[in-house]
This record gives structure tokens, sequence and C-alpha cells, in this order.
């Protein structure tokens, strides 16, 4: 074996468009497994759904537009990151141990620093 590829997953084999569409396709599924099985997920999720055409229609500039918008979009994001480390955590093991609530209280406080910078720059945008 090559050591530029030692301990590569074996699912690494397809690449070019092939490669692009595989991934799209193992997006979605993740997008779909965090809707069907994150409450906080599908809540961030509404209130993005909500919110963004509320920030097309309050920002003055694609600026504003663009931070509105952003904002809800790393919400998102950092909740897939957090839902993952919990399945990540909770597939190695269920047993409490002081690292598995080590990383699950980090990816929440994760959420919440994003929670608290959306609301932040939206604070900022519609009344600074």
């Amino acid at each position: 074996m090559r050591d530029d590829v030692q301990g590569e997953s074996p699912y690494k084999g397809k690449t070019g468009l092939r490669r692009l569409l595989n991934a799209m396709h193992y997006s979605l599924c993740g997008l779909a497994a965090a809707a069907r099985h994150e409450d906080a997920f599908r809540v961030e999720l509404a209130l993005t759904l909500l919110l963004a055409p509320v920030a097309m229609l309050l920002g003055r500039s694609g600026i504003e537009r663009a931070l509105l918008l952003c904002s809800l979009l790393v919400v998102l994001i950092v909740e897939l990151v957090n839902s993952a480390i919990e399945a990540t955590v909770d597939r190695i093991s269920l047993e409490n141990h002081r690292l598995a609530k080590r990383a699950k209280d980090m990816g929440s406080a994760a959420v919440m620093l994003s929670l608290i910078t959306a609301g932040a720059i939206w604070l900022l945008v519609l009344f600074g």
C-alpha cells in the first residue's frame, strides 16, 4: 500500500463527477436524518425557513441580507456538527463517561454560541 493512502477509507475510491454526486447524496441523507431524528435541528430549521424571507425583506443591502441569512445557516451547520458528535459518542458507548460528557457539552456550547451570534447579528443589522 502506498504511504499517501495508508489508513484512508476504502470508500473513497470514486473520483470526478461520481464522487461529487455521491457526496451530494450523502449530504442530503444527513440533512434528512437530522430532520427525522433531531428535535433541535427541526426547531432551528423551522425558524430558518420562517426568518429567511424576513431577512430578505428587512436587510437594506446585499451585505445585510447575507449576514442575516448566513447567521441562520451557521446555526444549522453547528447543530449538524453537534448532532454528529452526539451520535458518534453514543455509538461508541452509552455509558456515562467524563470525556463523553465533555464532548457533548462542548458541542452544545458551540450551538449556544452560534445562536447568540445569530441573535447579535440580527439585532445589530436591524437596530444598530
